[in-house]
């Protein structure tokens, strides 16, 4: 190779790794979670994420900084887009909420997501989608106020289910990765405001989110089963047959699907959460 075909190279290469007329950093973000929901997280790498997009993976950092803070974004998407539909709060000025986070109940902590690696995880709310997906209750209430914090949390968990249940690929993600940007704890500030005007103590406002999120990511990843990108052969409970003899009780589950409704099952935990705060107390 000359000198000139080497400074030729270079200078295609540094095209490819310009930034592209038309891409956005909306765009960025919307192919990589086509590409996790289709192949999962272990499949989403920068260079085929640039492929998809039809440019070179250098590209992409003009829109997002790393891989990592790639990962955090995909995880804002999902939880800004299951608050979309969310009551809104009350009107309490932000001194009066301050007012309440000074004198609250210092269990709320710092917020540090909803990751294994955090004191504390917290998560989004309702976006739109059936009942058969986002649960079979429809009484999600038309705000907060007055004292009824339970139609918001409701909405929070079904919302939040629906959009997890619509991207499983990403709940692995979801399950162990904080929010973090200034843009996703503004959603924090704004549950903490929705339940804190209600009446619930700072405290108890973080205890109530954070019981609700671990609940439906948990409930969601078993409720979806396998994610994009797992291994098929992983062995399947609901295509077991129990042998009655030995099994009988678990032979007549799989039998009957007695306690395997996951959108019933999934009403009544929320109703006994919901129902174990409301008899704490606003504190």
């Amino acid at each position: 190779m000359t000198q000139q075909d080497g400074r030729e190279e270079r200078l295609m290469a540094d095209r490819r790794a310009r930034p592209k007329a038309g891409l956005s950093r909306e765009r960025v973000l919307d192919a990589a979670l086509d590409l996790v929901d289709r192949e999962g997280v272990a499949a989403l790498t920068m260079r085929k994420l640039g492929a998809e997009l039809g440019v070179e993976a250098m590209t992409l950092y003009h829109h997002v900084g790393n891989k990592g803070e790639l990962l955090d974004a995909l995880v804002g998407r999902v939880v800004r887009r299951a608050a979309m539909g969310l009551p809104p709060g009350g009107t309490a000025s932000s001194s009066a909420r301050g007012g309440r986070a000074a004198a609250a109940d210092s269990g709320a902590g710092a917020y540090s997501g909803f990751g294994s690696g955090s004191d504390s995880g917290s998560d989004s709310g309702p976006g739109p989608g059936s009942d058969s997906v986002s649960g079979s209750r429809s009484s999600l209430g038309s705000g907060v106020g007055g004292g009824d914090w339970t139609g918001w949390a409701r909405a929070f968990a079904v919302g939040l289910r629906g959009e997890l249940l619509r991207h499983p690929g990403v709940l692995p993600l979801v399950a162990t990765r904080p929010l973090s940007s200034a843009d996703d704890l503004d959603l924090l500030e704004e549950w903490l405001a929705a339940l804190t005007d209600a009446g619930l103590g700072l405290g108890r406002a973080m205890d109530v989110i954070n019981a609700l999120a671990t609940f439906v990511i948990g409930h969601t990843l078993a409720e979806a089963g396998r994610t994009p990108g797992e291994r098929t052969d992983a062995p399947d409970l609901d295509d077991a047959t129990p042998d009655p003899k030995r099994f009988p009780l678990l032979a007549e589950v799989t039998a009957t699907r007695a306690g395997l409704d996951f959108a019933a099952r999934f009403d009544r935990t929320v109703d006994f959460i919901l129902a174990g705060y409301r008899d704490l107390g606003e504190e």
